[in-house]
């Protein structure tokens, strides 16, 4: 009894001393036999942990456009989980100067075009304060924003800035009509659209919403290029195949994150940095990360015709997954998909990618694999994805091939 009453002093002791810092669970105050864990009282005991932070939505930054002064741009953003708080994120990441930022809004879209639901507009903050600077290279994320937002809903996140910050951090490959305010200032709060007369089928600096959402909650990045960014899918109708695993995944709340670059390269920069120099900001640092999946290489069989060393990918393959399992991150590997047809087409070009597929599937890189390759290949030339799947250019996916990609993912291997 007295051992137990010392710890109980201790225990009480150390929560008065603590005020404010995150109340001890049931399972760190229950560290000694029945008579402490009974002694310490039921509401520290009990406190629930703060609900975790979950990545909804992703778009990676993939190069820069001219700035916009003045203006005010709406993106609109399609969430796959919800949450009761959300902020965002938002990239100055290949800037040259300052990029000034004279105000941030979030809203839930209305109907259509940039009119906002009314009396969901809200104005982020950043550590208080309405306005920010982003440095040259940098990234920023908001103040929690009091928005509660359904799985998926459209987001308007419309960004003001008022001088020219030089080159403007964008995703080119959106497929998403957004809309511009040509003269911006005092617009970002519009919930009325009216003076978004211009559009873009671009998204302008945000790259990221997070939601607080439930314990157990937590997202998937697809991490790839144009067969993940979307190229060959429907405009406005988030048809990607990361889009259709967020719907497969809805019931679980995982979010799904597109982090696709068109063009980007496993090996070397091209289209944005290459997938080992921005595996960090693009995947393993995102909010609540489970699990991501490596759709990648393509490009470089591709684009370089020296990259024939099937090695190099395999040590890329192999440095990916071993940082994401530093950072408890489980990790998919995807198979390359054929393109016999295309104009990059070789035979030589052809066997390496089944030697590559070949490590993939049967290398022991991966946690789990998605053959994606024989989802959509036609059984009758293998080395070419079926007619159905085929939007023309014998390489990308239209609708129906990338609902048959989001359907090759095993959901137990992301568990």
């Amino acid at each position: 009894m007295v051992k137990a009453g010392r710890v109980l002093a201790a225990a009480l002791l150390a929560l008065i001393g603590t005020t404010g810092a995150a109340p001890q669970t049931e399972a760190a105050t229950a560290t000694a036999p029945g008579a402490v864990r009974a002694a310490v009282p039921a509401a520290v005991r009990a406190a629930p942990a703060p609900a975790p932070w979950t990545g909804t939505w992703e778009a990676a930054p993939s190069g820069t456009a001219p700035a916009l002064p003045g203006a005010a741009v709406r993106n609109v953003v399609h969430l796959s989980v919800g949450g009761d708080l959300l902020r965002i994120r938002l990239s100055n990441r290949l800037g040259t100067g300052p990029l000034t930022l004279g105000a941030v809004t979030v809203a839930l879209r209305g109907a259509a075009g940039p009119d906002a639901v009314p009396g969901t507009m809200r104005k982020a903050t950043f550590g208080g304060a309405p306005t920010a600077a982003v440095p040259p290279g940098g990234d920023l994320v908001s103040d929690p924003v009091p928005l509660a937002v359904p799985a998926a809903a459209d987001l308007l996140v419309t960004v003001h800035t008022p001088t020219d910050s030089g080159p403007a951090t964008y995703h080119r490959t959106a497929l998403r009509t957004s809309y511009v305010a040509p003269r911006g200032a005092g617009r970002a709060a519009d919930e009325d659209g009216a003076a978004y007369t211009a559009t873009t089928s671009h998204w302008y600096y945000v790259t990221g919403v997070d939601v607080r959402a439930p314990r157990g909650a937590g997202s998937v990045v697809a991490f790839g290029d144009s067969l993940t960014d979307g190229t060959g899918s429907t405009h406005d109708a988030d048809r990607r195949w990361p889009d259709r695993l967020a719907e497969r995944l809805r019931p679980r709340r995982l979010g799904v994150l597109n982090a696709g670059i068109a063009g980007n390269r496993l090996l070397r920069d091209g289209t944005g940095p290459s997938a080992l120099s921005r595996l960090d900001a693009d995947a393993l640092s995102r909010s609540g990360v489970r699990v991501l999946i490596v759709f990648e290489g393509i490009n470089d069989i591709n684009g370089t015709p020296r990259a024939n060393d099937v090695a190099g990918f395999e040590a890329a393959y192999r440095t990916i997954v071993s940082r994401a399992h530093a950072h408890g991150i489980r990790v998919v590997g995807a198979t390359l998909t054929p393109y016999g047809g295309h104009r990059a087409f070789t035979a030589a070009r052809e066997d390496l990618r089944q030697r590559i597929n070949a490590v993939i599937r049967t290398g022991g890189v991966f946690d789990a694999v998605a053959d994606f390759d024989a989802a959509v290949r036609d059984p009758a030339r293998p080395q070419r994805i079926r007619p159905a799947y085929d939007p023309g250019d014998h390489l990308h996916f239209n609708d129906a091939g990338m609902r048959a990609l989001g359907d090759a993912i095993d959901l137990g291997a992301l568990r």
